[in-house]
């Protein structure tokens, strides 16, 4: 049993005459069979699908532009869509209309060097720009695990295994190129690394999730490149030794680059999918950027602190291919937990809290978990208080379903009473429309309605989202 997806509005056939205007605009790029419509309409997870009317493929904003003017004068929904790897409903066309793939635009239109800069179409992908960034000895470390777009990322602000040293979206994005719902084309900001011009258009649009306008260029902060990477992998016999460790490594100031947390049932089934051999115990990864003495120093002070709190061997490597396997193994995590049923699906949570409740979060968190009737592995990005629950269910078993929304009600409000948020990087989507207002309040989310509301009076992008309407 899947979710319910929004509340949905009565549908109408596409006229066949808005059809042909579409089919003027992107001729073999629209996609009316069912086949490809599907693939557009299902989740990563276990929200139920919701096909749209139609798929459409861009190139450039100005098709994008010339879509939305057509799509508004007979009023119809666009849902952007990037690669389809958010987790919260967040692409699901509740209420049908046009899904607009923004895949082929997948452009580097610059890069300066000079300015640690670049902007690329929204389609672009992470791991391509690193790796056409690589030779010139740059990189791009917002890393969500999933190979998503960059526009895609910057709708839904994602962060990912690299926040605690490099931020997330919010941090990198300068600026951004978007659509409005009246075929506008904007420019949020200029590439100034810092403006008080006005207001804050750039991060109004960041997390949006495509309702306020569709993002169709994005303007990149970089880095260089460090001189020496290393990571390393520590087991604990206690998940509270394990937070403890990243607790205190971030309070004595070690510039960690990242810090993953995997409990004892993530950690089972990570070995048996990625055909690794640690311990199954609750295990901490963590990589580490710098000159190759700052490193080495870091290192020693971390394995130092991991003793303390009854960490075990403490193993690390600067070889890349040995680097490569542990990242892959962290990011097939989520593949990981749902291979440990058989035909089960992954239902994702997350939330995050300030990092001083960080382990008494998890603590109380995996006490609740051990009493699941599925299990329900722990891991995330706890160098700055975010971690993720799976809960790895029978779709076709309601009772599990209800478990799990007990499991994530309980989770999700034992993290709004430490003063976290309900979602510290999937979003809100389908999925956590009421802990937002609870979270921020009514008069809180009234806000974002009325700015809604301005920017998009007939409630054509990405409708159903964020809140009910």
């Amino acid at each position: 049993m899947s979710a319910a997806p929004a509340r949905a509005a009565p549908r109408t056939p596409l006229a066949p005459a808005f059809v042909e205007t579409l089919r003027g605009l992107f001729g073999d790029r629209l996609h009316l069979g069912e086949a490809v419509r599907a693939q557009h309409g299902a989740s990563e997870t276990h929200f139920a699908a919701a096909m749209p009317d139609a798929v459409v493929f861009a190139r450039a904003t100005e098709e994008v532009i010339a879509l939305v003017k057509a799509c508004a004068a007979v009023e119809v929904p666009i849902v952007p869509f990037g690669a389809g790897t958010s987790v919260e409903g967040n692409t699901t066309p509740v209420r049908g209309g046009v899904t607009l793939d923004l895949s082929e635009m997948n452009q580097i239109l610059s890069v300066n060097r000079e300015d640690f800069d670049c902007t690329v179409q929204a389609g672009v992908r992470r791991e391509e720009l690193n790796l056409a960034l690589r030779d010139q000895g740059l990189f791009f470390p917002i890393d969500p695990g999933a190979n998503a777009t960059l526009g895609g990322m910057a709708s839904t602000r994602a962060s990912g295994t690299n926040a605690v040293r490099y931020g997330t979206m919010r941090d990198a994005i300068l600026s951004l190129r978007i659509v409005t719902p009246h075929g506008r084309d904007i420019r949020t900001a200029r590439r100034a690394r810092k403006s008080a011009a006005g207001y804050d258009l750039t991060r109004l649009m960041i997390g949006s999730e495509g309702t306020l306008g569709i993002i169709t260029e994005v303007t990149l902060r970089l880095w260089g490149i460090p001189e020496q990477i290393s990571s390393a992998v520590c087991s604990f016999e206690t998940l509270a030794g394990a937070v403890d460790t990243v607790v205190q490594t971030i309070q004595l100031g070690i510039p960690l680059a990242r810090v993953e947390i995997l409990d004892d049932v993530q950690m089972k089934a990570v070995n048996q999918y990625s055909k690794l051999d640690y311990p199954e115990l609750t295990t901490l990864f963590f990589e580490f950027h710098g000159s190759e003495h700052a490193v080495k120093e870091q290192v020693a002070m971390v394995g130092a602190l991991a003793r303390d709190n009854g960490g075990g061997e403490f193993r690390w490597s600067n070889l890349p291919e040995e680097r490569a396997k542990l990242w892959k193994a962290r990011h097939q995590a989520f593949y990981a937990a749902t291979a440990m049923r058989k035909g089960a699906i992954g239902w994702p949570t997350d939330v995050c809290v300030p990092l001083g409740r960080l382990a008494e979060c998890i603590n109380e968190t995996k006490q609740d978990l051990e009493k699941a009737s599925f299990p329900a592995p722990i891991l995330g990005h706890v160098g700055d208080g975010n971690f993720h629950v799976i809960f790895v269910i029978d779709p076709n078993n309601p009772a599990e379903h209800k478990e799990a929304e007990a499991l994530n009600q309980r989770l999700v409000q034992r993290a709004l009473d430490m003063d976290g948020t309900c979602t510290g990087e999937h979003g809100i989507g389908l999925g956590k429309q009421h802990w937002l207002v609870r979270e921020l309040g009514e008069d809180g989310v009234d806000m974002m309605r009325t700015i809604k509301r301005a920017l998009d009076p007939k409630n054509l992008f990405n409708p159903g989202k964020i809140f009910a309407d």
